[in-house]
């Protein structure tokens, strides 16, 4: 268990940023951003969203009121240092930008963050990267407005605190963390979703997942020693605010997740799904998330040559939500003695039908992976490609995400990440 604090933490922090939410909501963008009167805009997404026509839409409407916009879709699915180094360069070069759009999944808001921290304050991405990586610099300058416009439902990029990337000569993905990279304005437009492919659908759905039970199981805020208010940090644990919006995100959930990805056209639950995402990043943007996230930075990191289906076909690569899910089952049952009422009822919300008259350290695992058959999820760790062989270096990338570790209701060694890994190579 989380040692017992000599001083314990009486005060959570909550954020978010502004929300517009609709089917529609993405032709208002110009009209937004004319509050902040600006000038000149950079649309930032990938080639693939890029070919939907919704960016340049996005662009097109804010003529009316005055504004320049431009589209920049060189973002790259799972994004990396070096091609985030590219795009703020051609940003640093085409600007001065007054604001930023980003119409896509997180690779796309990831990449407008950076750009956005990047062109308005000194140095280099490295400069900024979460120790021990990068040095962890915090901005010393405002950023400019930025719009986050997710066509994805899941990774609540839209609502957080942090972008992530892929350090390429360390085979790793780690990130920055910082206030100030939240986006000013979440607009989430259900109709924009409609053109995910199922496999993007499952993979990201299980990012909304992950999101709502690690903020919902992480350690309680009080369970920290407590802190100076310089000290404080986006994610302060479990918390009644951030706990509501995961339970709503899971009861979303349970009711839409298998219709969408069965169903790309059902826009009620695509309108749901986009919901539960919202919820679920209003949740972990602030709670935090812990050991299924941090297993799932080396997972994707390190690929070897897996392609999934509904992703570009030109580079392996394992989803970020279909990474996060591979260990859930097992990272779920590990942290279940630290609070086995949550772990229950977040079974219950996730899969209302299910059976909970056997072994209740059972029911979350069980939930998960009734979803994850049910969606397409591969069969563990082993199905993308790792074996026993790999195990110490995933378990190495693991423990460099100290700043999620942090949260998991239970402490974590190395020998622990080895377990819950080695038993995640084949779930059923």
């Amino acid at each position: 268990m989380a040692s017992v604090p000599s001083n314990p933490e009486s005060v959570f922090t909550y954020g978010a940023p502004l929300l517009k939410f609709g089917a529609g909501a993405s032709a208002e963008i110009g009209y937004d951003l004319a509050q902040y009167g600006v000038g000149r805009v950079l649309v930032v997404t990938d080639p693939g969203v890029a070919a939907t026509g919704a960016p340049q839409r996005v662009a097109d409407q804010m003529k009316a009121y005055g504004i320049e916009a431009q589209v920049f879709d060189g973002v790259r699915v799972e994004p990396t240092d070096a091609g985030m180094r590219e795009a703020i360069a051609y940003a640093r070069d085409s600007g001065p930008w007054d604001a930023f759009v980003a119409v896509g999944g997180g690779s796309s808001i990831d990449t407008a963050k950076a750009i956005n921290l990047l062109t308005t304050n000194d140095g280099e991405l490295a400069d900024y990267l979460n120790p021990p990586i990068g040095e962890g610099r915090a901005p010393a300058r405002p950023l400019n407005p930025l719009v986050a416009v997710p066509t994805t439902t899941g990774t609540g990029a839209e609502s957080t605190t942090v972008c992530v990337l892929d350090v390429l000569d360390l085979r790793v993905k780690t990130g920055i963390s910082h206030p100030r990279l939240r986006p000013t304005l979440a607009v989430v437009d259900p109709d924009l979703t409609v053109t995910q492919p199922a496999g993007v659908t499952a993979a990201a759905g299980m990012d909304i997942v992950c999101h709502a039970l690690e903020s919902y199981t992480a350690r309680p805020y009080t369970s920290f020693e407590r802190k100076k208010p310089e000290q404080r940090v986006p994610y302060c644990g479990a918390n009644p605010v951030a706990d509501m919006w995961s339970e709503r995100a899971l009861a979303l959930v349970a009711r839409s997740f298998r219709t969408a990805v069965r169903d790309g056209e059902n826009i009620e639950a695509r309108t749901e799904m986009a919901l539960a995402a919202t919820f679920a990043g209003l949740g972990f943007g602030n709670a935090g998330v812990h050991i299924p996230h941090a297993n799932a930075y080396p997972i994707a990191g390190q690929v070897k040559d897996f392609h999934p289906a509904g992703y570009p076909a030109d580079e392996p690569m394992v989803p970020h939500g279909m990474a996060v899910a591979l260990t859930a089952p097992e990272a779920f049952r590990f942290t279940y003695e630290a609070g086995p009422e949550r772990h229950v009822r977040a079974a219950a919300l996730l899969d209302p039908e299910l059976d909970q008259s056997g072994d209740p350290a059972e029911s979350l695992p069980s939930a998960l992976l009734r979803l994850m058959r049910d969606i397409g999820i591969p069969d563990g760790t082993g199905a993308v490609g790792y074996t026993d062989a790999d195990v110490p270096d995933l378990v190495a990338g693991t423990m460099k995400q100290q700043r999620l570790l942090a949260t998991s209701p239970r402490e974590v060694t190395d020998e622990d990440v080895a377990g819950i890994l080695t038993r995640s190579l084949s779930l059923w």
